[in-house]
């Protein structure tokens, strides 16, 4: 650093506040200072840095699994927000295994990062929620909601997927659809949310809960196995909502399995745009959200926490602002994979 002050021309503390991102320095000053250390080639010690500073510049984010195109996509609108910012982001994946977040979030800790992102396998799991309990750090939860203190603590993205199912089964319902059939992952806010969207069409019209729901885990297994069951029960559903793009490909197997034709024979609605709803033939009515925005949104809520922190009487450093959660919004495209019921085959 004192070859770059000296080359610059400039003092010590002007090529920290530089380096650091400080606001309070001049396009000039900062001009000599890169250029001094691009012709030296200098490499910041981010350790020795973060240990002045208490603060690593780092966040874990923890992933359910990142096999699912949406969580990449998340991954990446945080990441984004949180580069701009000069942060790095650690990523690591649960593969759907509580065990794994638990050990994940144990990690982090030993890395000291900043803050941490969770997108978790689940949200009741007792060891996680202990281990969270003792976290100092600030948290933002992804679509996620953890009950007792730890949820009260923590910052929450969350999207809007009761109002986006109500509207997609609203649009079965009103093509003469009785009895839909959904297919959910495992118990956690977004199938809560898309069951109660579901519970609200039918209430809204004074129809009767025709319906039939399939609970699972998200995975294409699951979808395929739901599938059947719907289709095979002694009333099949006429229309089936596949409550993730996982479920989806499952169920997809299954529909062309038994030679039945999207849209006409069966009507199809699925969650989450992913390249597969475009392209399919007919294309696949979906429940839709800006995955990088919720990622993107998740991140800017843990900086604010990060940002506005103090350092309390024990040296250790809190937020001082309060945890916040923001609803993000859902939409229902409808798409030719939905009409009306087919007729009843001929006796």
């Amino acid at each position: 650093m004192r070859e770059v002050a000296d080359l610059a021309g400039v003092a010590m503390s002007s090529v920290s506040r530089v380096l650091s991102g400080h606001p309070d320095v001049s396009p000039a000053m900062r001009q000599r200072v890169m250029a001094a250390v691009d012709s030296l080639g200098y490499q910041p010690d981010l350790l020795a840095q973060s240990l002045r500073r208490r603060e690593t510049l780092s966040v874990g984010f923890v992933v359910g699994d990142i096999s699912n195109p949406l969580q990449s996509q998340i991954a990446l609108g945080a990441e984004t927000a949180l580069r701009s910012r000069n942060y790095s982001m650690l990523l690591t994946n649960s593969e759907n295994e509580p065990a794994l977040d638990t050990s994940h979030i144990r990690l982090f800790q030993q890395r000291r990062v900043d803050g941490l992102l969770l997108s978790l396998a689940a949200e009741d799991d007792p060891q996680t929620l202990a281990l969270l309990g003792a976290v100092e750090t600030p948290i933002v939860l992804i679509d996620r909601e953890l009950r007792g203190d730890v949820g009260r603590r923590a910052s929450a993205v969350l999207s809007d997927h009761r109002s986006g199912m109500r509207d997609a089964v609203g649009h079965l319902l009103d093509l003469g659809h009785r009895r839909i059939g959904m297919i959910l992952g495992q118990p956690m806010r977004f199938s809560r949310e898309r069951l109660e969207g579901l519970k609200d069409a039918y209430e809204a019209r004074g129809l009767a809960p025709t319906y039939a729901v399939v609970e699972g885990q998200l995975e294409p297994r699951h979808g395929r196995a739901a599938t059947q069951t719907l289709l095979d029960a002694a009333e099949p559903a006429t229309a089936l909502v596949a409550g993730g793009n996982q479920l989806l490909n499952g169920a997809l197997a299954e529909i062309q399995q038994r030679g039945l034709r999207v849209g006409g024979d069966l009507s199809l609605v699925s969650c989450d745009e992913i390249s597969l709803t475009q392209l399919y033939q007919p294309p696949i009515a979906v429940v839709r959200r800006d995955t990088r925005a919720l990622g993107r949104r998740a991140a800017e809520l843990l900086l604010s926490q990060l940002e506005s922190q103090e350092e309390g009487d024990d040296g250790r450093m809190r937020s001082t602002r309060a945890p916040e959660t923001v609803l993000l919004p859902t939409e229902f495209v409808a798409r030719p994979s939905c009409a009306p019921p087919a007729a009843p085959a001929a006796a």
